[in-house]
């Protein structure tokens, strides 16, 4: 069974920096397309940074461009998303996942989530 398991978040002031990881288990991720999405009190879940396999290749929304960077580690099994620059606008549950269609990744139907991890910026 597969398996995600989100860490890494907290309480942080506005300006401040995370480091979110996400460990699969029950299979290897290393042949796909892994990402992170969020989901904020009252909000659907959004799409925030995709990292491709085969070249590295990222993609992040228009909200985090400049201030996140998402990474990986196939040894690992890992991704990351480093957070820079956090802004309240930011607070929410973070999420993992992997496969689908790089440039679909955004609104590829995952099935399955893990229980995320909460990412709260104070102002």
């Amino acid at each position: 069974q597969v398996q995600l398991v989100e860490s890494g978040g907290g309480l942080v002031q506005a300006g401040g920096s995370l480091r979110l990881s996400c460990a699969a288990s029950g299979r290897t991720f290393s042949s796909d397309n892994m990402g992170w999405f969020r989901q904020a009190p009252g909000k659907e879940r959004e799409f925030v940074a995709v990292i491709s396999w085969t070249d590295g290749r990222t993609y992040y929304a228009d909200s985090v461009k400049g201030r996140f960077t998402v990474s990986r580690d196939n040894a690992k099994n890992t991704v990351y998303l480093q957070m820079n620059s956090l802004k309240p606008e930011d607070t929410a549950v973070y999420y993992c996942n992997g496969g689908g269609p790089f440039l679909g990744f955004p609104t590829a139907d995952f099935g399955s989530w893990g229980q995320g991890t909460q990412v709260t910026v104070s102002s």
